[in-house]
């Protein structure tokens, strides 16, 4: 899937945003993130011309036939209201949220990106996508994720009554890496796995702005002398988000 804004009007941005991770690490926690986020949206939608949410919204997602996962309904009404109003949003799949199929495009009328995106916003172009699988290394987790987005192994999983599913998911997202890490995670330079993905990119398509999730750093990194690299961070410690006016592109937090 690829989309264009060819001029953003006068006074409009473009938003980006990810690794909320709701669900983890509890409840309580993950319920006043949430009321965060609809408040973050809130502020965005005065002078949004689009908003992207850029993987891993949720610490875990499945969607059964005429079942989803409980709670996160104050997003989930934020995100309609905005639709509604004309404001395009975009969802990339993350590691953590990958099976998303029928329901946001249909309730919400949000597009599902599964892989990531060149695209021309404005007058830059931009590389986006969430993070998960790319670059060198994680060959565990990239035969995993093949195994996730194998049809059959979809199928069998939705034979599961949600209620063992999503039970044994939610005890699962306990120990997931958000749930667990530190704030001050360890940052690897120009081994940055991400990084060394963008500059492959690079060399053979020039982009303006690499925007990825799932690595949990808010970090902003040129590639080469034209380009520049931004992961959005997350929202359990953080709470970063990009920002695009048509000219510049400015990591920000939000009521930091």
């Amino acid at each position: 899937m690829t989309f264009r804004i060819n001029e953003l009007e006068p006074g409009t941005k473009v938003y980006f945003a990810s690794d909320f991770h709701l669900g983890a690490p509890d409840l309580e926690s993950s319920r006043q993130r949430e009321k965060k986020i609809v408040r973050w949206l809130g502020q965005v939608q005065q002078d949004a011309a689009a908003i992207l949410l850029v993987g891993d919204i949720f610490d875990f997602w499945f969607e059964y036939r005429h079942a989803i996962p409980k709670g996160f309904i104050r997003l989930q009404g934020k995100l309609a209201e905005l639709t509604d109003a004309g404001i395009p949003i975009y969802f990339f799949t993350g590691n953590h949220d990958m099976w998303m199929f029928n329901y946001f495009p249909e309730e919400l009328n949000i597009p599902i990106v599964r892989e990531p995106i060149s695209t021309r916003i404005g007058n830059k172009t931009f590389y986006i996508g969430h993070g998960d699988g790319l670059g060198p290394g994680d060959h565990t987790y990239k035969l995993l994720k093949k195994v996730f987005d194998n049809k059959v192994c979809q199928w069998l999983f939705a034979r599961v009554h949600p209620n063992l599913g999503i039970g044994v998911a939610n005890k699962w997202s306990q120990r997931s890496r958000i749930s667990n890490v530190k704030k001050d995670e360890e940052f690897f330079g120009e081994r940055e796995w991400l990084v060394q993905y963008c500059q492959e990119v690079e060399q053979k398509q020039h982009h303006d702005y690499y925007i990825f999730g799932h690595r949990h750093l808010p970090l902003e990194m040129s590639i080469g002398e034209q380009a520049q690299y931004i992961n959005l961070g997350e929202w359990v410690n953080f709470c970063t988000y990009a920002v695009y006016d048509g000219n510049t592109l400015e990591l920000k937090t939000f009521e930091g």
